[in-house]
């Protein structure tokens, strides 16, 4: 019987032990968890003492939601450290978190949040912040919305019911013709992409696009209802008034609008007439435009095959590529 209690004995002492071990393991994890943790707090409020001599590289103009995000950190001065941490907020109200999986000077993501703040700081061999970057912005614009009613509007199927006159406001801004891009080459991405996708052959849209795009007027700069033609070293300028809307009807069954202005007060240089087409039908800002311009609103009208095409003029080759295939 002595030997029955001191079995039970035995026994009850060491669950006693496996559960008083297993607690101050549990306590030694939590409390690991903890410390990283206020490691991490400690980091971001250490780094606002950090000089900016970080620069942040490869920020684009705007993004598209489900674009690819891709920034370098480039320090102006040489140092010996390594250790890079990057730091995201979704509005300046927010306290700066670290960004897991980015410790090199290149931060990758993908375009989700409008308005997400990132930044980049470079740590010592000691663990402390040496510099810090200027927060920089990440901006998407879908220009034409993600939700089916717009896409369907982009396309080319709406209601007269949701047509509204624009004012030319809505193309006020510097642009740039893509008429020299599509000659250079740049815009092969693009071409390669609606031949994969569409009826043509690459080399079929290209010779579609040249005579669509074609044009001499390589600028045009739009502000305070004053037009200006940028034509190699010439330039004319005009002042145009709202002529109203048309909408068309195409082969294919879709249509679109022509918003159409009439030269109020210029050069004899300008035409008179000017026609808008940018897949919208309702005001907003333009973010690129077929133009149609002409002494004859009616011919301008029927014209379906030449349509010089114009992207904002601080976009490059690869921004202008970008926002043609999100469309």
């Amino acid at each position: 019987m002595k030997k029955l209690y001191l079995s039970l004995f035995s026994m009850l002492l060491i669950s006693v032990l496996l559960v008083a071990c297993s607690g101050t393991k549990s306590e030694e994890v939590d409390g690991a968890g903890a410390k990283e943790s206020e490691v991490q707090e400690d980091e971001v409020k250490n780094i606002d003492d950090a000089p900016e001599d970080i620069k942040i590289e490869g920020i684009g103009d705007h993004y598209h939601t489900g674009d690819k995000i891709e920034l370098t950190a480039v320090l102006d001065k040489e140092t010996e450290s390594g250790h890079w941490h990057w730091y995201s907020r979704e509005n300046a109200n927010e306290e700066w978190k670290v960004v897991e999986g980015q410790e090199s000077e290149i931060f990758t993501a993908e375009a989700t949040v409008n308005g997400l703040e990132v930044k980049a700081a470079l740590f010592d061999n000691d663990n402390k912040p040496s510099a810090q970057s200027v927060p920089a912005k990440i901006v998407i614009d879908d220009h034409h919305g993600t939700d089916e009613e717009s896409k369907k509007i982009y396309q080319g199927y709406f209601e007269d019911s949701q047509v509204k006159n624009r004012e030319l406001s809505d193309w006020e801004g510097d642009w740039q013709s893509v008429y020299p891009y599509l000659l250079s080459g740049d815009l092969d991405e693009v071409l390669e992409h609606k031949a994969e996708n569409g009826d043509m052959t690459k080399e079929e849209y290209k010779e579609y696009y040249t005579v669509g795009y074609k044009t001499d007027v390589d600028r045009i700069l739009i502000k305070d209802n004053v037009v200006t033609f940028f034509e190699g070293d010439k330039e004319y300028s005009g002042k145009y008034e709202s002529d109203g809307y048309e909408i068309l009807t195409y082969e294919k069954g879709n249509r679109g609008v022509r918003f159409i202005f009439k030269l109020a007060d210029g050069t004899e240089d300008m035409p008179k007439y000017i026609q808008f087409s940018d897949h919208g039908i309702f005001p907003a800002d333009s973010h690129h435009f077929h133009l149609y311009w002409g002494d004859d609103s009616e011919t301008l009208l029927k014209e379906v095959t030449h349509w010089p095409t114009y992207y904002p003029s601080n976009l490059d080759a690869a921004g202008i590529v970008r926002d043609m295939l999100a469309h």
